[in-house]
């Protein structure tokens, strides 16, 4: 791969990924500079293997328009480079769609806790993005260093200077060190997939108990307002009891009184006023037993209020004990 098929590659990815969901552009990223870094890999190494194999034969240095590199076994190398990394970005794709987009699309939760995790998130992105640049500019670096080790080949073929023993080994030097740094490099890639799948392990073990949390909120509010309603109601039914048992006492007192002061009247009068009298004890008997189904209603009204208020106080006491 040239220089400029590489900056190419680059360019063209960077310009297309800003579309893309930043965890997406970062994926991509990685997926180039770990593509561009095995393939300076791999010129080294075949570089290195055709200097040690005309070593024996010949002592000169070979020189740039005699390196050739095997088509098929290159084509190879960067086939089964771009399968590895497709599998791990459409890994990553996958997991980021199920673990963010699908779950802030339900749209549960109060909308400062979203803003919370549209923030932690947008923190993420942005320490991913100073780390992207930071891998840019030393595959740039790299790069450069190529340009200058081809310059310098380049430039040795023109004046027709072979290379000496001592300037082969500094060139294998000089090769070992730069597989280092690619070797570093890499390294240094791993690490940061690594830490961004913890990461997002971290931040869904956190949506989760934002969820939890939310949902056990939202119960307890309707379950309060539940209660609310209820209470209002008994406190109603109560009060009309009580004007209703109010009004049966005193029906109760006026008529027992109108029996205390009865005295014996004419036939007649006798006569009617025993049937009145039968009419009260009758209407004295349904307000007796109007009274009476009233305070039971009471009874039960109490034994469910005092039910709703042990029960609120245990959701309350288990609400306390969740946080």
């Amino acid at each position: 791969m040239t220089d400029e098929e590489t900056e190419s590659v680059l360019s063209d990815s960077h310009e297309g990924s800003e579309l893309e969901l930043p965890v997406i552009q970062l994926c991509g990223l990685v997926e180039e500079l770990s593509y561009v870094n095995s393939a300076l890999k791999t010129e080294t190494e075949m570089f290195e293997k055709y200097y040690a194999k005309l070593e024996p034969r010949d002592q000169r240095p070979p020189r740039l328009s005699e390196i050739k590199i095997s088509a098929a076994d290159y084509a190879q190398a960067i086939i089964e480079e771009a399968e590895i990394r497709w599998s791990e970005v459409s890994r990553a794709v996958h997991e980021f769609e199920k673990d963010i987009l699908k779950t802030i699309s339900k749209k549960k939760g109060s909308i400062l806790a979203t803003q919370k995790v549209m923030k932690y998130i947008e923190d993420m992105n942005r320490r991913r993005d100073n780390m992207k640049e930071k891998l840019r500019l030393k595959n740039v670096s790299l790069k450069v260093q190529r340009k200058k080790m081809l310059l310098q080949l380049r430039q040795k073929e023109e004046v027709s200077e072979a290379l000496h023993d001592v300037d082969f080994q500094q060139l294998k030097i000089e090769n070992a060190q730069f597989l280092e740094t690619i070797e570093a490099r890499n390294q240094e890639l791993t690490q940061l997939k690594l830490s961004s799948g913890n990461t997002l392990q971290v931040l869904n073990a956190y949506k989760s108990k934002l969820h939890r949390a939310m949902e056990i909120y939202l119960n307890l509010d309707k379950e309060i307002l539940l209660r609310k309603e209820l209470l209002e109601k008994i406190e109603k039914e109560t009060l009309q009891v009580e004007e209703d048992r109010a009004k049966a006492e005193a029906v109760n007192k006026r008529l027992r009184k109108q029996l205390a002061e009865f005295r014996a009247p004419q036939v007649m009068t006798y006569v009617r006023e025993k049937i009145l009298n039968a009419d009260l004890e009758k209407s004295i008997r349904m307000w007796e037993r109007k009274v009476e189904i009233a305070e039971m209603s009471l009874k039960g009204h109490r034994k469910a209020w005092n039910r709703m208020k042990t029960t609120n106080e245990q959701l309350q006491a288990d609400y306390l004990a969740g946080k």
